[in-house]
């Protein structure tokens, strides 16, 4: 029989392992936004890179996936692209799905 201890650990240990899985599931969503933005924008080689690092790091922050949106937005928005905060998160919860399969396969 399992002691109180033993199902304490064992429930800390799930909990980290869950914790981490949604960090890496949110840092490749949004590195996959960051390089569909970066498409969009005509971003090539190095831009590419260090625009989706500012995007991945945007969502770092407190109210993450505001920052991230809010960025993805008014960047396209400054290169002429006419898109809105709904179609920017559209693409947030597609890229959500496809990371979360990615990640999963690893």
């Amino acid at each position: 029989m399992t002691s109180f201890a033993d199902r304490e650990k064992e429930f800390e240990a799930r909990f980290r392992h869950e914790q981490e899985f949604r960090f890496r599931v949110t840092a490749r969503r949004n590195r996959l936004l960051g390089t569909w933005a970066a498409q969009k924008m005509g971003l090539t080689g190095a831009e590419v890179e260090a625009y989706v690092k500012g995007v991945v790091a945007s969502g770092c922050a407190p109210g993450g996936d505001r920052h991230v949106i809010d960025k993805i937005t008014g960047d396209l928005a400054a290169r002429g692209h006419a898109i809105t905060r709904a179609q920017v998160k559209f693409e947030l919860e597609h890229f959500a799905d496809r990371a979360k399969q990615q990640v999963m396969k690893e």
